[in-house]
């Protein structure tokens, strides 16, 4: 159970570390792309402030970013690599800007300007190239500015992010690691004090209510009779007793291992032995006791326990049952899983709560608490020795008028 509560400790840690650190390196990541966007489509306003001068003057211009002189460096015209195509308005090709490509031709230029246009988009990107489209007069221009130098930064941006955060986690996962200990320390504590609070409580209760009983007893035999009021003391001092008993059993389930000698157990021969000692309790109710048990069925656990779970769940479904109803107890095999599934009927005006069916003391109708008897322990005991030999355990009950309980083992 410790060992089980650390792991899901260090798991959520982790988790959490690891979103806050994808959100960070996506933030990074994304900031810098919109950066780096802004940037080019400035640079691209530039390339068509030139385009359009060049056109006119039909000339080379050493400086094509004239107007940006004083935001960028002087040795951008050099390191920028550009073309342009302009075109008429019936499509026609115009003047080409080829002075600062070498990795495209002029055929290569039109081909993905035409492409660019049939998209009706005014900038985005193409490959290793962004574009902005400007209408100049009735003339179209569109321009193309080589990205692969920040394309290529961004990938090792990002690849130099992603592996700063592998290496912080692995980090955060050791220093977790060894502090987790430390931290669920105080709820393993407070756990044992429980546990022996309880297992204490229990000894120091036995006495008193054997000696109730041993006192009733005397009573009855010189007064040579029994009335409802000794009738009622031993029904209370006998609740309590089975009360106390339940409550050292579910405190010895919830050790780390408590069924240390696990044995390979036939759970269709103890399914049928819980079947037949409930038979007589639910036909004395006016209930008819149904099983459907595949035979031959293995698992690895400790019987007693085995039995216990299932004694509890079929005395549940009785206590519970409407009267003259079917209780059904079916196990069936799915692949290497025992399947276990205990239905009764029932009658609750509003469907209960079965996410709290397995909580101690919790009763779906506290009305019905005392004619039925039980402690509100039977419910969590079945519950630990299933989770104690590795399974599942679940209820339902959607419409009100049907419980059924649903193990994995």
């Amino acid at each position: 159970m410790f060992k089980k509560m650390r792991w899901r400790m260090i798991l959520i840690a982790m988790i959490s570390i690891f979103t806050v650190m994808a959100i960070l390196v996506s933030m990074i990541t994304a900031g810098t792309y919109m950066v780096s966007t802004d940037r080019e489509d400035q640079t691209l306003e530039g390339i068509l402030e030139y385009e359009a001068s060049w056109n006119v003057a039909n000339q080379f211009f050493s400086f094509p970013f004239s107007s940006f002189q004083r935001t960028y460096d002087l040795e951008i015209s050099y390191m920028t690599r550009f073309y342009a195509v302009r075109f008429d308005r019936y499509g026609n090709v115009g003047t080409i800007l080829m002075n600062y490509i070498a990795s495209v031709d002029e055929e290569q230029a039109v081909a993905s300007a035409q492409k660019v246009l049939s998209k009706g988009r005014t900038s985005g990107n193409t490959g290793n190239y962004r574009y902005m489209v400007k209408t100049d007069g009735s003339d179209t221009v569109v321009a193309f500015l080589n990205i692969s130098r920040e394309k290529a930064f961004i990938r090792t941006l990002l690849a130099i992010s992603t592996l700063i955060a592998f290496g912080a986690l692995i980090i955060a996962f050791v220093i977790v690691f060894l502090l987790s200990r430390r931290a669920v320390r105080p709820f393993v504590q407070n756990l044992e004090q429980q546990k022996r609070f309880i297992t204490d409580v229990s000894h120091e209760l036995k006495t008193p209510l054997t000696s109730i009983n041993a006192s009733l007893d005397v009573i009855e035999m010189e007064s040579g009779e029994s009335d409802e009021w000794h009738d009622n003391i031993r029904k209370q001092t006998n609740r309590l007793t089975k009360m106390v008993g339940e409550l050292v059993t579910l405190s010895r389930l919830n050790e780390v291992n408590p069924f240390p000698n696990r044995e390979n157990i036939s759970i269709s021969d103890v399914a049928w032995e819980v079947v037949e000692a409930f038979k007589a309790q639910a036909k004395a109710k006016g209930c008819n006791l149904q099983a459907d048990i595949a035979e031959d069925m293995a698992i690895t656990g400790d019987r007693s326990a085995i039995q216990q779970m299932l004694s509890a769940l079929l005395d549940n479904a009785v206590k519970y049952s409407t009267e003259n109803g079917d209780i059904c107890l079916s196990l069936s095999r799915k692949g290497s899983k025992a399947i276990i599934d205990i239905s009764n009927p029932c009658n609750y005006d509003v469907p209960p709560d079965t996410s709290k069916l397995f909580d101690r003391f919790y009763r779906p109708d506290e009305s019905r608490s005392a004619s039925t008897g039980g402690t509100g322990v039977g419910m969590a005991i079945a519950k630990s020795v299933v989770d104690a030999h590795g399974g599942k355990i679940s209820a339902e009950c959607p419409d009100g008028k049907r419980m059924t309980v649903h193990i994995i083992l």
